[in-house]
């Protein structure tokens, strides 16, 4: 991850000199063990603005789209990101997954699968709900809020851990799954304006 460290180094200055950026929230990150990160999503910039805010190297899943261009491909893959395929169930991507929180990495995800402005339950997907139970690893819900427009502010406000302990050793199906990543994406944007 030294590459990852060095571009957060130098992405951070930069951000820095051309937004206003406030995070709220970092007493709420756990400094070790599995963890993964869920934020809305407004943005190309928010996986840059996610890696500022946290001080722990976070392995994105990134639409699989981006890993078409060769170039951007390598720079993904040397910030440790891996794609994933939007439009089903991608078990390559859930098996990575795995792996990441095995290591205990910390993997951040978007749950919404795309750039939106308003929440909408609708687009969540039941992967992140799988990912979270079956590893038993704590979600940190995130809102960032920004126009992204040149010298605004952005605001990332960091909520505490969520567990999801009373799921663990029961035989749950899609539904519940996809009622769990209901719940991390209400915890989401209830951060808001916090």
């Amino acid at each position: 991850m030294y590459f990852y460290r060095i571009a957060r180094i130098i992405v951070s200055i930069i951000f820095r000199i051309i937004f206003r950026i406030e995070i709220n929230g970092k007493e709420n990150i756990p400094m070790e063990g599995p963890l993964i990160v869920c934020s809305n999503h407004i943005s190309n910039l928010d996986p840059i603005i996610l890696g500022i805010a946290f001080n722990r190297p976070i392995i994105f899943m990134a639409k699989k789209e981006l890993f078409n261009s060769r170039f951007i491909a390598k720079i993904m893959t040397g910030l440790g990101a891996f794609p994933v395929d939007r439009k089903g169930s991608d078990i390559a991507a859930i098996k990575t997954s795995f792996r990441v929180l095995k290591n205990e990495q910390v993997l951040g995800i978007f749950p919404e699968g795309t750039r939106v402005h308003e929440m909408d339950l609708d687009n969540v997907k039941p992967g992140i709900g799988l990912i979270s139970i079956k590893n038993k690893s704590p979600v940190i819900p995130v809102f960032i809020e920004s126009n992204y427009k040149l010298f605004s502010k952005v605001v990332v406000n960091i909520g505490e851990p969520i567990l999801f302990d009373e799921y663990h050793g029961q035989k749950l199906e899609t539904q519940d799954y996809w009622e769990v990543s209901k719940e991390i994406m209400k915890s989401i944007y209830s951060l808001k304006n916090s």
